[in-house]
């Protein structure tokens, strides 16, 4: 494929997923020792994932008191915020607008090198944006003050305030991420929470009518060969917990730093998601069954599972 069939698909790609790329407008209550009551307003981006529904960041919505989406064509609808889940910083939102969804493409295929897009409402700008990048990395960590995100991907397509809860897009016309601009050193690096976390926020919205957060108090890292040499661990592959959340189930099932968990409810265990979707599916049960390596050693404990509703 020369670069004019390129520089087509992408035109193409743009005028169809541009559809169901929304601009999110927020308003935030603020009260001025001078002008009194004068809200500021926000600006962030969205996608839609049904007709009616869109996704976006929790923290474009966060504390708004109204939100509005303005489609591609210029169409404005007032729109209800109804989950939002700081934990994994994503919200939905419901709107009376017709809008054609995205396809949602497999963030787990991913690779870096892959050429992507960017799409959004950056700085408030008027308009629909593009930004073309490529997929630097996956599998990133990012921690906060008030929130850890993990599994990010990592790109260097333009990514601004504004293009906060826009999609990235693969060059099959998928939405393959959601952008979040909440990192605020991030110079020329952008950073985006794969679609597979959106389908899994989808998933317990669904099956539980709200959206939870189930932990059981401890942070991992994933263990590969080169890790596992590192720090001379007993095992190849797993999650080497790092550190366990004093006063947390974790904390009084006596698991301890240096840890590695092998296997969950029977299944072996290699990644970070796999870990976290295992506790969510194990909410109705109240535990979930960890195998340990410990000092060369291996063992079997069931950890209690603590629930917090997010809204």
């Amino acid at each position: 494929m020369g670069l004019r069939e390129i520089n087509d698909e992408i035109l193409r790609i743009v005028e169809e997923t541009k559809q169901g790329v929304v601009t999110v407008i927020t308003e935030i209550p603020h009260i001025s020792l001078f002008y009194g009551y004068t809200p500021i307003r926000n600006v962030g981006s969205g996608f839609a994932v049904d007709k009616n529904f869109v996704v976006t960041n929790a923290h474009v919505v966060r504390n708004a008191t109204r939100v509005n989406v303005v489609a591609w064509n210029g169409d404005v609808d007032t729109a209800e915020v109804v989950a939002s889940d700081p934990s994994r910083d994503l919200a939905l939102l419901s709107t009376t607008m017709s809008l054609k969804p995205l396809k949602l493409g497999d963030s787990d295929k991913i690779r870096a090198g892959e050429i992507v897009l960017a799409l959004g409402s950056p700085l408030g700008l008027p308009g629909l944006s593009v930004t073309l990048g490529v997929i630097s990395a996956t599998g990133r960590t990012f921690v906060g003050q008030d929130i850890i995100l993990e599994d990010l991907i990592q790109t260097d397509a333009a990514i601004n305030p504004g293009n906060s809860g826009g999609p990235i897009i693969n060059l099959e016309g998928e939405a393959i991420g959601v952008a979040t601009a909440v990192i605020p050193y991030a110079q020329g690096i952008g950073f985006a929470i794969p679609i597979s976390t959106v389908k899994r926020f989808l998933h317990v919205l669904s099956k539980y009518g709200r959206v939870v957060r189930a932990w059981i108090g401890v942070y991992v890292a994933e263990v590969d060969k080169r890790v596992a040499s590192i720090y001379r661990l007993p095992v190849s592959e797993g999650l080497l917990i790092v550190k366990v959340v004093p006063g947390s189930p974790a904390y009084y099932a006596e698991l301890y730093e240096g840890d590695v968990i092998v296997r969950v409810n029977g299944k072996p265990v290699r990644k970070t998601k796999e870990l976290r979707e295992a506790i969510e599916d194990s909410i109705d049960r109240g535990f979930v069954e960890l195998e340990i390596a410990r000092r060369g050693k291996k063992f079997s404990i069931n950890v209690p599972i603590a629930v917090e509703e997010l809204g």
